[in-house]
């Protein structure tokens, strides 16, 4: 019996899914089965381009395309809620299928209590998410630290505290994530602090923290979190697409020291953060922000900033067009839109050609803010 709070290993009974398919292919089985069954007009699929650095989408109406997922791509620092948003704007579809990161799941659920998304048409399947990784980064990294050109990694991954890389014999590289980032390389800044490890409030929450024994490599740990998500796995049991097995109480707890781990490190990047931001804030915001060339970028792709458009470039009072830098309400009255609404996504950093540690200083309001006041458009159902 499934049901909300049901908690399995899962893998495909499909062979080409289960091999093309990360961890048993349960993820990719299920997307399929929904498609053809249904369940969603379309899935929206992030996939790898040129290379792992390298992460792309499409949206997928033909269940047979569906083995072309990636599965999952750290160093591929995609936000795909924006695009959600102009998919379902733009086609006619009832229900449309995503895969979700932390990030992603948070920014979705901000975006609906704005009213400019309805979740009620999509089906959530979020993944477990330790963190990504900018594609300068990566290929820094892969080859500073592990001494591999980075053009022969094939494959990568981040799991129970340490990055891992695949080369094209198949052989793993490992290191430890604090170890990297102690040395200035490893995950963004904002994964850094994120504590949204296992996105609960998708329909199913998804991967591979917990799966042990000989089940491990071969089968998903999946969570069932809603009743969609519960239809969705019982009918595909039912119809012999996925085989199931119960996950012993160490598992359990495995996945959740995991879980714990993750959260204690975001918490040590947290508190250094902030700390190094509350020893002179105005002082290093404006430091900072001066830099600014009012390209406009951490605006166009923050998933929770709404501007009106007609009227973002227009002069206003303290504003005025050809300031550049801006006047410090440029950044302010940015900050004070998003304030309680900041899933710490990075887009704004990564995105800003001028390195101004955006994210950072959104984040940190965000958090001062949750700390202290009941948010405007009611408390969300994540902590971060």
């Amino acid at each position: 019996m499934i049901f909300t709070g049901t908690k399995i290993y899962a893998w495909s009974r499909e062979d080409t899914l289960k091999q093309s398919g990360e961890y048993g292919g349960a993820v990719t089985t299920l997307l399929k089965y929904a498609l053809e069954n249904s369940f969603v007009d379309g899935v929206l699929n992030v996939h790898q381009g040129m290379d792992i650095y390298d992460a792309t989408v499409e949206l997928i109406k033909d269940p047979e395309k569906i083995c072309s997922s990636s599965g999952s791509l750290h160093c591929g620092t995609l936000l795909i809620s924006k695009v959600v948003k102009e998919v379902l704007d733009k086609t006619n579809h009832k229900k449309l299928a995503v895969v979700v990161k932390g990030c992603d799941l948070m920014s979705l659920i901000e975006m609906e209590k704005r009213g400019v998304i309805d979740l009620n048409k999509t089906l959530l399947i979020g993944l477990n998410c330790g963190g990504t990784i900018t594609p300068k980064t990566a290929i820094d990294m892969i080859e500073n630290k592990f001494g591999i050109e980075h053009s022969a990694v094939v494959n990568e991954n981040i799991s129970k505290g340490h990055f891992l890389v695949f080369t094209k014999n198949g052989e793993p590289h490992s290191l430890p994530i604090d170890e990297l980032e102690d040395e200035g390389y490893g995950r963004r800044t904002n994964c850094r602090r994120c504590s949204y490890k296992i996105p609960r409030s998708a329909d199913l929450a998804c991967g591979n923290w917990g799966v042990i024994g000989e089940m491990a490599g071969k089968s998903t740990f999946i969570e069932v979190c809603s009743h969609l998500g519960a239809t969705l796995v019982s009918n595909a049991i039912r119809d012999d697409v996925i085989e199931t097995a119960d996950v012993p109480k160490k598992g359990i707890e495995i996945r959740e020291k995991i879980e714990q781990s993750m959260i204690s490190l975001s918490s040590k990047w947290r508190n250094e953060d902030l700390a190094t931001l509350s020893s002179n804030t105005w002082g290093i915001i404006e430091k900072e922000t001066n830099r600014c060339i009012k390209c406009y970028a951490c605006i166009d792709r923050c998933p929770v900033c709404f501007k009106i458009k007609e009227e973002i470039k227009e002069n206003t009072i303290m504003v005025p067009n050809g300031e550049v830098p801006p006047n410090p309400m440029f950044h302010l009255k940015r900050f004070s839109h998003i304030s309680d609404s900041c899933v710490n996504c990075g887009q704004c950093e990564e995105l800003c050609p001028m390195d101004i540690p955006l994210s950072l200083f959104s984040h940190s309001i965000r958090i001062e803010l949750d700390a202290t006041y009941n948010p405007k458009l009611g408390k969300p159902p994540y902590k971060n």
